[in-house]
């Protein structure tokens, strides 16, 4: 797993030709990693986190995950919502980041079959954090140029909720 800063986080991947069984096998790994990833729950790996430079990811949605091949956003509806939004590439920082809370999506199945749809709430947040790792950005940018505010996880309270402290910035 790519851990920020490595730079590998910050590639604009290239669209992948053909889907190889290579690549199948890849992102069933790239499952089960995420599957394993309880705290935070893991709902979300693009290639760049597992050091790939071709243009996919992977993406809970509903119980289920999905693969996201040469995935594009086509469209982002005016209307906005601020997620507390976090990364397995950048552990216990989060962020405020204001996201579109609808999208059209277009990308290409496991079977290469094309696939366009419109995402809403969680799914919607998901597929635009995904594809920024796709695009090298991660969400700290966001939550920097927005002026939002970072938070950093400090423990546990009594009931195991993590206890977030605000992170100053310079």
């Amino acid at each position: 797993m790519v851990k920020a800063p490595d730079l590998k986080l910050r590639i604009k991947t290239k669209p992948i030709k053909k889907v190889t069984p290579e690549l199948l096998k890849t992102a069933a790994e790239m499952v089960k990693l995420t599957e394993s990833f309880k705290d935070p729950e893991g709902v979300g790996l693009a290639s760049t986190q597992v050091g790939r430079d071709e243009k996919f990811f992977i993406a809970k949605s509903g119980k289920k995950f999905i693969i996201c091949f040469n995935p594009h956003i086509l469209s982002y509806s005016p209307k906005k919502k601020t997620y507390f939004e976090g990364c397995l590439s950048i552990p216990n920082i989060w962020g405020e980041t204001e996201r579109s809370t609808f999208i059209t999506v277009k990308y290409e199945d496991e079977k290469g079959k094309k696939i366009t749809k419109k995402l809403q709430g969680t799914d919607a947040w998901i597929f635009q954090h995904e594809m920024d790792h796709l695009n090298g950005t991660l969400f700290i940018d966001h939550v920097l140029k927005q002026k939002g505010k970072i938070y950093k996880t400090v423990g546990k309270d009594k009931a195991g909720s993590d206890i977030f402290e605000p992170v100053k910035l310079l």
